[in-house]
């Protein structure tokens, strides 16, 4: 198969890592406050681990000894960091000393997170886009 615009497909897996990466933000922001899951207990902060892969190329193309990279998302982890206790009297999951358990999500983090991902798509997006450009003006100068 010929690839007729190179890094795309690492372009691409990239988006998708950060997708992912946005949607699991996304439900800590969700659940900041959710103090008790389906385990009973409170929802516990969860966080992306990507990994690189090296891509073989069948053809022998590109730089001798070089393989092209790409990102993809290796695993979802739950974060360890404890969960928080806040005093909140008369809350169905206060103890008996009014304290209650709450998530581990820090929503300034999330929320740093949220925008570091974001931009990285749209760095990402801004190079599909570029090399989709200059594929049609490359068509184009061999028409003439």
């Amino acid at each position: 198969m010929i690839d007729f615009i190179p890094g795309i497909s690492g372009t691409a897996a990239a988006l998708n890592a950060e997708r992912i990466r946005m949607e699991v933000v996304s439900q800590n922001i969700a659940n900041a406050s959710t103090t008790r899951g389906p385990n009973g207990l409170p929802y516990q902060r969860q966080q992306v681990v990507f990994e690189t892969v090296l891509q073989q190329r069948l053809s022998g193309s590109g730089s001798a000894g070089v393989s092209p990279q790409s990102v993809k998302v290796a695993r979802v982890l739950p974060d360890t960091r404890p969960a928080r206790t806040t005093f909140i009297p008369g809350h169905p999951d206060a103890d008996a000393n009014g304290m209650v358990k709450m998530p581990n999500v820090n929503i300034h983090e999330e929320m740093a997170d949220l925008i570091t991902s974001s931009r990285t798509y749209e760095a990402n997006l801004a190079v599909i886009k570029n090399a989709r450009q200059m594929a049609l003006q490359t068509l184009a100068i061999s028409k003439h």
